[in-house]
């Protein structure tokens, strides 16, 4: 490109385009998102009357401010991450000669605590489903180990017979490129699954060498292999077991599993291994535990601050 002849903007967002589509190689919908995010940028420009090869950083700090008025930090975020892409393009083809948007930081995102069960809370929960029926059975050996063992429901729910190895109380999953993530399995979530399959499984599912479910862990009142969505029912079925002001979803209880082990001294790096997080920095927003919390352990563990009996 030859930046000695005025270039307008409709020419810069189209090289753009071209640059994304033969140079990235992206997809059409990424190259839809990227452009939409730089003709909101393009159109506030225009708007001002900025030369766009040439903003200031004053006016680059108008620019945030007027974002931060009508956006929230994701969409400012994303936003500042397309502009970004595009003064690389042009720095690139010697547009300009260095990148205004280089040191833009996105705005830090406002983390809330998440919302857990406490451990009495679980216990409690757990305890109150009965397991005097197959199904209901199958309900207990379920909630036990989704919480015992940190896992996502779609793990549940595709869980195989083949993929448990009771001898070294181990569940073994392949996920994306043929990873392997090995989970143990507690004791009594152990206990209640084998109770389950002896005693209960064969009840919900009828012998039949055809049948597709024939390989799945937990089945549905049919026999068949069970559902994110059969799943979510059962689970809200039993939610007035645990405290109304909490909104229960099946994820909870993962949160719930890796914020207990945090709290009960387990290492960081152990529990994203469990959790199966390929970046810790996934991991760290479990410790985002409750000030209740820390304040309890600190008066608890600390020799100065113990209480003692005079």
């Amino acid at each position: 490109m030859n930046n000695s002849k005025i270039i307008t903007n409709e020419e810069l967002v189209n090289e753009f385009k071209d640059y994304l589509k033969f140079e990235k190689m992206l997809s059409h919908n990424t190259i839809n998102s990227y452009i939409r995010d730089i003709t909101i940028f393009f159109d506030y420009t225009k708007s001002k009357k900025i030369n766009v090869l040439g903003i200031t950083y004053e006016e680059i700090l108008d620019l945030l401010k007027k974002f931060h008025e009508k956006y929230n930090e994701s969409t400012i975020s994303r936003i500042l991450s397309s502009i970004r892409s595009f003064y690389r393009f042009a720095l690139k083809n010697d547009l300009i000669q260095c990148n205004p948007f280089y040191e833009i930081k996105n705005p830090r995102k406002a983390y809330n605590l998440l919302t857990i069960l406490d451990e009495k809370e679980v216990q409690d929960f757990l305890d109150s489903i009965p397991y005097s029926s197959k199904l209901q059975l199958r309900d207990r050996a379920m909630f036990e180990l989704l919480y015992s063992s940190g896992l996502r429901v779609s793990e549940i729910v595709n869980l195989k017979l083949n993929d448990i190895d009771y001898e070294n109380s181990i569940l073994r999953f392949v996920g994306k490129g043929s990873k392997e993530r090995i989970v143990p399995i507690g004791k009594i979530s152990q206990e209640f699954l084998l109770t389950y399959i002896k005693a209960a499984r064969s009840k919900i599912h009828p012998k039949n060498e055809n049948r597709k479910s024939n390989e799945y862990v937990f089945l549905n009142k049919n026999g068949d292999k069970l559902t994110r969505q059969g799943f979510w029912k059962i689970l809200k079925s039993y939610e007035k077991k645990i405290s109304p002001q909490k909104n229960i979803y099946p994820h909870l209880f993962r949160h719930s599993f890796a914020t207990h082990m945090l709290q009960n001294g387990a290492d960081l790096r152990l529990v994203q291994e469990l959790l199966g997080h390929s970046n810790i920095s996934t991991t760290q927003i479990y410790t985002n535990i409750n000030k209740d919390f820390i304040k309890e352990s600190f008066f608890k563990n600390h020799p100065r601050n113990k209480k003692t009996d005079k």
